[in-house]
């Protein structure tokens, strides 16, 4: 860490870190723009802000860790050219990040519906996913090819498979927790703070179910600027915050309990 990141660290209380951090990762085609780049440049430094966020959070103890990386709508949305260039560089990534990776105890996985992602890049990730399965420390989840809504759908479509194994659609019981445990993510716990990058207010289909009761944090900061910093500070803002999941604060004051005001996403230049 530098002084900065070493003077936001210190500020932190460590006893109320986030226990799983998601990032909406923006930005990176105005970061390019701005300097008169392919959008391409920008994918590429945002590699950068990848690894000096994955190393914080995993130094800092921080115990999950999801990065939205690629949206089922940017097959339908960006040009081919594009789309090969963002497999190319992912499966560069995780070549080049299972030595750091390993280093910093950071068991990696995915989310997202994997099987329609090119043969190529599907054994990239299976090799570099067994390779750091036996780490203990921070799990590092990739959102590839994901969208919540799909998600969702999948979860059903799973209730409905074991209903229909089980005697048929009278035996399908859905609650939130049976959706919860059929989800991607069902391994990990809910996240307490959702990170965007680049000063967009929107969840862009990422996690809808689980952020339900997460905190939003929106920075101006573009993908390929965001550091180990800035997540500190994103942290540093969620710990002003009070969780109430809906209930009441209490006034010691007055002894009356009532519902408190706050600002939901906290913007910095």
């Amino acid at each position: 860490m530098d002084r900065k990141e070493s003077d936001a660290y210190l500020r932190l209380d460590l006893a109320r870190l986030p226990q799983h951090i998601a990032i909406i990762m923006d930005g990176n085609g105005r970061w390019a723009r701005r300097r008169h780049l392919p959008r391409i440049a920008g994918h590429r430094a945002g590699v950068a802000a990848v690894r000096s966020t994955v190393e914080t959070a995993a130094r800092i103890g921080i115990p999950a860790l999801t990065l939205y990386a690629f949206s089922e709508e940017n097959w339908k949305k960006r040009p081919k050219s594009e789309v090969d260039f963002l497999m190319r560089l992912l499966c560069h990534y995780l070549k080049a990040e299972i030595k750091t990776l390993n280093g910093n105890n950071i068991r990696l996985r995915y989310i997202g519906r994997q099987h329609e992602l090119p043969a190529v890049v599907q054994r990239e990730m299976a090799e570099a996913s067994e390779a750091t399965a036996a780490n203990t420390g921070m799990i590092l989840t990739l959102a590839l090819n994901y969208s919540a809504r799909s998600e969702i759908v999948d979860a059903f479509r799973s209730l409905a498979e074991a209903a229909s194994r089980n005697g048929g659609l009278d035996h399908l019981e859905v609650t939130e927790e049976s959706i919860s445990q059929n989800l991607y993510t069902r391994d990990l716990p809910d996240p307490d703070l959702v990170v965007r990058t680049s000063g967009e207010m929107r969840l862009s289909n990422f996690l809808l179910w689980q952020l339900a009761y997460a905190e939003i944090y929106v920075t101006q900061t573009l993908w390929p600027d965001f550091r180990g910093l800035q997540l500190l500070e994103g942290i540093e803002e969620y710990q002003k915050r009070e969780r109430r999941y809906g209930g009441l604060v209490h006034d010691q004051t007055s002894g009356r309990e009532h519902i408190k005001p706050r600002v939901h996403a906290q913007v910095k230049g």
